[in-house]
């Protein structure tokens, strides 16, 4: 399949919803080419030979540790994957630097480090400065020579990015910027070089601003201290009538939102990524652990509980990396169809991924709720071990929880994924309302049991298309009966995000094992054909429920038990023995000793 004509069938985001995708013309990770492997397995080797062998120095901040290793990256070119090459970058596409971002998701607080410095202390001044910005600064972050950071968040202000008192005022002579406040939770604040702070000028116009350490006026707070990423520079920066000289303003005075918020698109996939990298490094340990630690005369690994708790980790892994590069392909095919309409290279990415913010967010919520799982399911393997300092697990436990919160609390990302499906909507960039029409028709009618489709993976296919069906029954019934009421039932919304998660997520495995089948042969791709069916089989019960809870909170009477009935229909699946399912996929983890799908 030419990159042309996939361009021209890409579902556009949200459509998966509403439109059925092409297996074949889905990217899955078995495409990637002998390059991306080779970048995988250098991320690899790095963290192997460069990080892990002093990940508790890092933990202790030793000084200058973090710089040197991300000099370090940055000599094998791993800080400039994506950055265009003009500026020092290598010029790859946006799934080499996914890749980048998972190979080196697994390194604990440095990964945390890496990510913040190539995606938000980096992309503003990529994507939205002046030429002679780029030139000064670009080349340098790329090298590692000089550390960048992002300066958003205040003490009263998290979510509410927009609430910012940081203050602007051009001074007398028109020559600087003074800029006071405060900003919190800065990673890499304490030795970065070059900071994108937000700040209002004139009390309202949101904007941002390239700062220099050594800028006047401008100080820094001690480390926090923190229940995990210890190892993570961490610090407040404070401004008082700091001088930031006017040719250091970022973008358009008043439109620091459009940074901010577009800079968050790229980063949310980005994290799912890195969380993917940490959740395989994990699995891996509890697989090994589980093999040698020996209770009642035997290995635990031999026991179901665990073999259950194992397979279940790869398989929500396995499930989550489907989506994640699925989508990276749409970003990438995207971005390539904007630059040969006459974007920019950093346009035509920032209007690939704000394309695709939905998915965006979705992978965000998925890939560090997976995390959360394999590291949780990780300590309870290694039983009291698991509870010690001494086991690398604990760490990855601790290291975990921020993920869930920064990039947006995974709250918000709920309400925006629905936010910005029912504006797409709106806009006429989305036809809900005919596919809703048409499900609440099919709802009143005699079902039709004719005509089904036959063939391998039929049943699936079904499954899938049933769940879209699900959704926009709950989802049509919320937004007739409240209108405009809708965006204040925050928990309606959450249900109906939960339940466009699990669809998403499920399609996507669905789609990667019929590709995988149909190049190697059902036999070749049974595991893979085991986690799918594990995945659905159990994705049908949390989209039910879901359901039920939206239906619930705002609908009565007999409509609401004909909507019951319509949910129950379309999340019905046939019994499936997931338990041998999953004591074939852990047979495999033990086989390889790793995670290894």
């Amino acid at each position: 399949m030419s990159t042309a004509s996939q361009q021209t069938n890409a579902l556009k985001g949200g459509e998966w919803l509403i439109k059925e995708s092409n297996p074949f013309e889905t990217f899955i990770p078995e495409d990637f080419d002998e390059e991306q492997k080779m970048v995988m397995d250098m991320c690899h080797q790095f963290l192997d030979t460069e990080v892990y062998p002093v990940v508790e120095r890092i933990d202790k901040l030793e000084p200058g540790l973090m710089p040197s290793l991300l000099e370090k990256a940055g000599a094998q070119g791993l800080l400039s994957t994506s950055f265009p090459e003009i500026y020092g970058g290598l010029g790859k596409d946006f799934i080499t630097s996914t890749i980048v971002n998972e190979g080196l998701g697994g390194g604990h607080s440095f990964s945390v480090a890496i990510a913040a410095h190539t995606g938000i202390g980096t992309l503003p001044i990529l994507y939205f400065g002046t030429d002679a910005q780029k030139q000064k600064y670009i080349p340098k972050l790329a090298s590692g020579v000089w550390k960048g950071a992002y300066g958003l968040t205040e003490p009263n202000s998290g979510s509410d990015a927009l609430g910012a008192k940081t203050s602007a005022k051009l001074s007398d002579d028109g020559k600087y910027y003074l800029l006071n406040g405060q900003k919190c939770w800065i990673t890499n604040g304490g030795f970065a070089d070059v900071y994108t702070v937000f700040a209002k000028i004139d009390g309202d116009k949101f904007t941002a601003f390239i700062i220099e350490r050594g800028f006047e006026g401008f100080t820094q707070g001690p480390e926090e201290h923190k229940m995990g990423i210890k190892g993570s520079s961490t610090v407040q920066l404070y401004f008082q009538d700091c001088k930031v000289p006017v040719e250091n303003l970022l973008g358009e005075i008043g439109k620091g939102h459009i940074i901010a918020f577009n800079i968050l698109n790229i980063g949310r996939l980005k994290l799912c990524a890195a969380t993917q990298g940490g959740s395989k490094r994990a699995v891996t340990t509890s697989v090994q652990y589980a093999a040698t630690r020996e209770q009642f005369k035997m290995p635990i690994a031999k026991f179901g509980a665990i073999k259950h708790k194992l397979a279940e980790m790869a398989i929500r892994i396995w499930v989550c990396e489907s989506a994640l590069y699925r989508s990276a392909k749409w970003i990438d095919d995207k971005e390539a169809a904007l630059e040969k309409e006459g974007e920019t290279t950093e346009k035509a990415l920032l209007g690939a991924a704000e394309e695709y913010a939905i998915e965006c967010a979705m992978l965000k919520v998925f890939g560090s709720e997976v995390l959360d799982f394999v590291v949780d399911e990780g300590v309870q393997v290694h039983g009291g071990n698991g509870f010690s300092d001494e086991y690398i697990i604990s760490k990855a436990y601790r290291d975990s929880r921020i993920n869930r919160i920064y990039e947006g609390t995974n709250e918000i990302n709920r309400l925006l994924t629905v936010d910005m499906v029912l504006k797409r909507a709106m806009k006429g960039k989305l036809d809900l309302m005919g596919p809703a029409m048409a499900v609440q028709k099919e709802l009143m009618s005699i079902p039709d049991f004719g005509n089904e489709e036959e063939g391998a993976f039929a049943k699936e296919k079904k499954y899938i298309a049933n769940f879209k069906k699900a959704i926009l029954i709950v989802a049509g019934a919320a937004v007739q009966k409240l209108m405009m009421q809708l965006d204040k039932e925050q928990e309606i919304l959450m249900n109906i995000a939960d339940m466009a998660i699990e669809i998403f997520h499920s399609e996507s495995a669905l789609l990667r094992t019929i590709k995988l089948a149909e190049q190697r042969g059902e036999a070749a791709a049974s595991l893979e054909m085991d986690m799918m069916r594990t995945y659905l089989y159990d994705a049908a019960d949390k989209i039910n429920k879901a359901g039920k809870d939206a239906l619930n909170s705002f609908a009565d009477g007999d409509e609401l038990r004909m909507m019951h009935i319509g949910l129950k229909r379309f999340t019905k699946v046939e019994p499936y023995n997931t338990k041998d399912a999953r004591r074939r996929v852990c047979a495999k983890l033990l086989e390889e000793n790793k995670y290894c799908f």
